[in-house]
């Protein structure tokens, strides 16, 4: 990724959003999951783009309840791409040996807009 211009790619969440998109996009251009018609391909497809997109998107909002709105939306989101990891390798679309360290990164990404989504709800919000 080149140098931050927009606040949201200087946040660490965002870049790490940005390495999950890459790496299903690897899975999905011609790795593991290249051609693969399930529909959970898609979802996994749509929901790691959102994941960012929510990110940058309510990084520019003004009010802090939009703030909150969108890294929520995005948290969702990185819980839907650990569905569809399941779902793939519960069908055998998807070895779990390549499931296991995106998972690990979606944990990481879960955990960070958590903690950013308190900051912003303010003391005791999420416990």
């Amino acid at each position: 990724m080149t140098e931050p211009v927009f606040d949201h790619e200087r946040l660490d969440v965002y870049r790490l959003a940005i390495e999950f998109v890459a790496l299903a996009g690897a899975w999905l251009d011609d790795g593991a999951l290249a051609g693969c018609r399930h529909s959970a391909v898609g979802h996994l497809d749509d929901a790691s783009t959102w994941v960012a997109a929510n990110i940058a998107e309510g990084n520019g909002k003004r009010s802090t309840a939009d703030r909150a709105r969108y890294l929520e939306i995005s948290r969702g989101s990185a819980l839907e791409c650990a569905a569809c990891i399941d779902v793939l390798v519960a069908r055998k679309r998807l070895p779990v040996t390549q499931a296991q360290p995106a998972k690990a990164m979606l944990v990481r990404i879960v955990s960070m807009l958590s903690k950013l989504i308190g900051k912003l709800a303010g003391p005791g919000a999420l416990g």
